[in-house]
């Protein structure tokens, strides 16, 4: 049986953007801050990190620069999903040639793929890889979910390793865990629901959140890990407010105005993201004092 690529909590990283291309003097030191603070997993390229509007080649030189950055010390993910079957496989050879640990793969939105179109999708892709393959259920982002029965057919594959579960649907979480094997695994895709899918059986969090307050956000899934859900409990609900803050505006505009605050320099973003309203800069501003994560 295989083991899950990271338990714990995997930070979704931003991509810090300066003058219109990737800031990686700013990245280098997100990273190893990530890491420094407990950080389970690096996942890069993925919706946090502006992935749909990097082109190939900076997201090739992003993971790479990620892998040599991170240098063995946790997995690094790499996002390289998209919604046209054939780019998915290109971006996905690229991130294995990258020298990632695995890949986190999106479903393909704007086209709305049948269930059985889903199944072909991620079993062409799988069949060109050697990597763990982690896929990304968010139905919120790309308007289409993937049902337990989809989840059960595409676990018979070797490469298929699990599942970042953002639906929020909790009763479709349950019958995935029913008709998958054991060494299918979820990670909660949604910060304010890691407590709920890790009682589950979930394996942890793969986190907006951890971006800013990385450090309680692994302490949550250690929490977990250990069967303390009381105190897992009243963590997750201590750490609501952040939460919903971060999501004020759609990702990552609230993460990003956070640690541009907090001095972390996470840059840019790209157009169609933009600066969050100054109502929502003020929230975020006020929320990040009452955590005590602005510095003096």
């Amino acid at each position: 049986m295989k083991g899950p690529i990271f338990t714990g909590c995997g930070v979704a990283i931003i991509t810090p953007f300066k003058n219109g291309a990737v800031d990686f003097d700013a990245f280098g030191k997100i990273i190893d801050w990530q890491i420094e603070s407990g950080t389970d997993s690096i996942v890069v390229c993925g919706t946090t990190g502006e992935s749909a509007t990097m082109s190939n080649a900076e997201r090739l030189q992003t993971i790479q620069y990620c892998v040599e950055r991170v240098n063995g010390r946790v997995p690094v993910i790499a996002g390289s999903g998209t919604n046209d079957t054939a780019h998915a496989i290109a971006l996905s050879k690229d991130a294995q040639s990258a020298g990632a640990d695995a890949l986190l793969l999106v479903t393909p939105y704007y086209n709305k793929a049948t269930q059985n179109g889903l199944i072909q999708h991620y079993q062409r892709i799988m069949d060109a890889v050697n990597l763990p393959c982690v896929f990304y259920n968010v139905p919120s982002r790309t308007g289409v979910n993937i049902a337990p029965e989809t989840y059960a057919k595409l676990a018979e594959h070797p490469n298929a390793h699990g599942v970042k579960e953002a639906s929020g649907n909790l009763g479709a979480i349950q019958k995935t865990l029913n008709l998958c094997p054991e060494d299918f695994y979820i990670w909660s895709g949604n910060d304010d629901e890691t407590v709920t899918i890790s009682v589950l059986g979930g394996k942890g969090v793969i986190s907006v959140v951890a971006n800013v307050f990385p450090s309680e956000m692994r302490r949550l899934t250690q929490l977990c890990a250990a069967n303390d859900y009381a105190a897992a409990g009243k963590l997750q609900v201590k750490l609501k407010a952040l939460c919903d803050a971060m999501f004020c505006e759609v990702n990552p505009i609230p993460v990003k105005a956070a640690m541009n605050l907090m001095g972390l320099d996470a840059g840019e973003y790209r157009l169609p993201m933009c600066e969050p309203s100054p109502e929502h800069l003020a929230l975020i501003r006020d929320v990040l004092k009452d955590y005590g994560l602005l510095r003096a």
